[in-house]
């Protein structure tokens, strides 16, 4: 198998493709966004230390649930919707951008409002951490702009700038690890001030990102008229998301009940080292989905899937050879008292590995089959079983367990939809 995917035949295969070469562009403004957010969070994770640290990362995956929840399918559905109609009917398309930026303002807005009274409620009920009140409030607006900030990644995804799509993350974080930097030189480091940074870079990123978007996009009229359409796509892709939200940060939130802080904080750095899978993933993606949503016929889709299928094998392959040089680095970049999360990220790395895997599968469901309805059924069995066996395998292994759950929750992700492709593509055959 690993012979087949490295032969050169394959290889010229994946490599004349225009998704691998606009990959490259992507991958690019990866590289540069990952090597910035590594160094942000190595930065932090050694000043803060890991009890701080642990609450820098319970407060980032609170962010994370709370503005995948709320995004409400919208980035998706401006993927969907802006791909496909962005070169015939660009009007249409302009109300499709005009109408999503209207419901995140409107849901960014609520959150802040409301989110201010719920968190005291949350941090001594879900978490019994009284002291995570405050964090937790700075990290409302967090996921306000979070939410917003998806919008212009989501929106230049969609009209395939995908330069401006790297350009504006890698921008967005160089000006948060400067801001950091800075502050640390005026004052001192403090789970606050993190928390601070990270929410201000990415407002400034999507100030920064309204102005690429398509020339005529706050003008256009009529955006209510794409409501219908917006929404019968959007309701399963937002059921999906409102569980997968929970599913995918529920090692983190059982970790934050049962652990030591300092144990979070060090599960924490191992989470922030596997990060730049989903990068990858996100990366891939941008170019992947909008050219499966124009795809006219299942040989055209079986074609491009064993091509991506090919890319993201190699990349696995690549994944895992790069294991012995990160567990070098671990003490090295973080300090010595991180060192225990060596184990735990090379569990955590299988599991997003599989998750890199599985992402040319989920894109043909996403956006050549138009079917998000299974994702929301595989989200439930997901949540299911990061809940319990994380529970069960936290409780007994301490962080250990909770990177085994991700793994095993990774393994379900991709075996259902693989299956479901499959039966699909024969029956239209």
């Amino acid at each position: 198998m690993l012979n087949q995917l490295l032969s050169k035949n394959a290889i010229k295969a994946v490599t004349s493709t225009t998704t691998f070469k606009q990959s490259l562009i992507t991958f690019t403004g990866i590289a540069f966004n990952g090597g910035l957010a590594a160094v942000f969070y190595i930065l932090a994770a050694r000043f803060l230390g890991p009890e701080s640290f642990g609450i820098v990362t319970i407060s980032m995956a609170f962010m994370t649930l709370v503005s995948g929840i709320f995004d409400l399918g919208i980035n998706t559905g401006l993927v969907r919707f802006v791909g496909k109609y962005i070169k015939e009917e660009s009007d249409k398309a302009k109300r499709f951008l005009k109408f999503g930026l209207e419901i995140k303002v409107l849901v960014t807005v609520a959150i802040i409002i409301l989110g201010w009274w719920a968190v005291p409620w949350l941090s001594t009920t879900l978490f019994s951490r009284p002291y995570l009140a405050s964090p937790l409030r700075i990290s409302l607006f967090g996921v306000g702009a979070t939410l917003l900030f998806s919008y212009i990644i989501s929106s230049l995804q969609g009209i395939q700038r995908f330069g401006l799509w790297s350009g504006v993350q890698v921008g967005t974080n160089l000006f948060r690890l400067l801001l950091f930097l800075g502050i640390w030189l005026i004052s001192s480091t403090s789970v606050e001030n993190t928390l601070w940074t990270h929410a201000i870079s990415l407002f400034v990123g999507f100030v920064i990102g309204l102005m690429f978007l398509p020339k005529g996009t706050f003008s256009v009229k009529g955006e209510l008229s794409i409501r219908k359409e917006f929404v019968d796509y959007n309701k399963w892709v937002a059921a999906f998301i409102l569980v997968a939200a929970f599913s995918s940060r529920m090692d983190t939130f059982i970790s934050a009940r049962l652990l030591p802080l300092v144990q979070v904080g060090i599960y924490g750095v191992a989470l922030q080292i596997v990060y730049v899978v989903p990068q990858i993933v996100s990366a891939l993606s941008t170019v992947i989905a909008p050219k499966m949503a124009s795809m006219g016929s299942v040989t055209d889709l079986v074609g491009y899937l064993k091509k991506t299928q090919a890319l993201v094998l190699g990349l696995c392959v690549l994944g895992v050879f790069a294991i012995p040089l990160v567990l070098f680095l671990i003490p090295i970049l973080f300090g010595e008292s991180y060192i225990s999360s060596r184990p735990i990220f090379i569990v955590l790395l299988l599991g997003n590995l599989v998750y890199l895997a599985s992402m040319p599968i989920h894109m043909s469901i996403f956006y050549y089959f138009s079917y998000p309805k299974l994702f929301f059924w595989v989200s439930l069995g997901h949540l299911a079983i990061t809940s319990v066996l994380g529970w069960v395998l936290i409780s007994a292994y301490g962080a250990i367990g909770a990177a085994f759950s991700v793994l095993v929750g990774s393994l379900f992700n991709f075996t259902v939809p693989l299956v479901w492709v499959i039966n699909k593509v024969k029956k239209s055959k």
